[in-house]
Parts: C-alpha cells; structure tokens; sequence
C-alpha cells in the first residue's frame, strides 16, 4: 500500500481529574482556543490548524503519557519557534517544568498539565 487511508490526525484525547480547572489551564496558560465544554468534555483548538485536544474527566488514576523502566515518556509532543520564552512563560505560571535538553541542534523540554499528564514541546 502506497497511500494511507489516514488523512491526519484530528484530535487526542487526554485524562483530566477536574474539567473547568484543565479547560481554563490549557486556555489561559497553553493558549488553546476553548470551543465547546460540557460535562462530557473540552474542546479545544490549538491555532488555525485542523489539530484538537480533546480533555476527558475520568476519576481513574491515569495519564497520557507511559513508562519505560518505571521512567515516565510523554505521548504528546507540541512544537514553539519560542522554546526559551515559552519555558519561562510555564515557570512564570508555576507549571512544573523540566531543564531545556539540546541534542544535535534540537532543543526541547518536558512539563505537566496540572493533572500529572507529562508533555513535550521542542524546536
């Protein structure tokens, strides 16, 4: 098969503990634009491209991201021509942030979303 029947990706789905605190974190400090939030979910867009984040209330204990070795590996990596002012946005907003990494001319670092979820964002 040359093709994919798979245009794009669309959305991902993400676990949260409390709804309105995510929606209103991922809106005020991510800066997704908030489209539509029942009890059932958020939705959100991040910026005029087709992408959605999809936020899920759950009471279960879990993530979305994994573990290798008991390490935890994020499942969700964003992009930021601004990497550095964006890693000192999150500090600036208490968000719990890992050290910029470089690695052959690519940068990046890793936090969480107020629910635990670990995330990537790089350059």
């Amino acid at each position: 098969m040359s093709k994919s029947f798979i245009e794009q990706v669309h959305y991902i789905r993400i676990p949260v503990k409390h709804l309105e605190v995510s929606a209103q974190w991922y809106s005020d400090v991510l800066g997704f634009q908030l489209l539509n939030n029942t009890e059932e979910r958020a939705i959100l867009k991040v910026n005029e491209g087709p992408f959605l984040l999809i936020l899920v209330p759950t009471e279960d204990e879990t993530f979305a991201h994994f573990t290798i070795d008991n390490n935890l590996e994020f499942s969700i990596g964003f992009t930021s021509p601004e990497l550095f002012k964006f890693h000192q946005h999150l500090i600036d907003h208490q968000v719990t942030v890992e050290d910029i990494k470089e690695d052959n001319g690519h940068a990046f670092f890793h936090f969480y979303d107020p629910n635990g979820n670990k995330l990537q964002v790089h350059w």
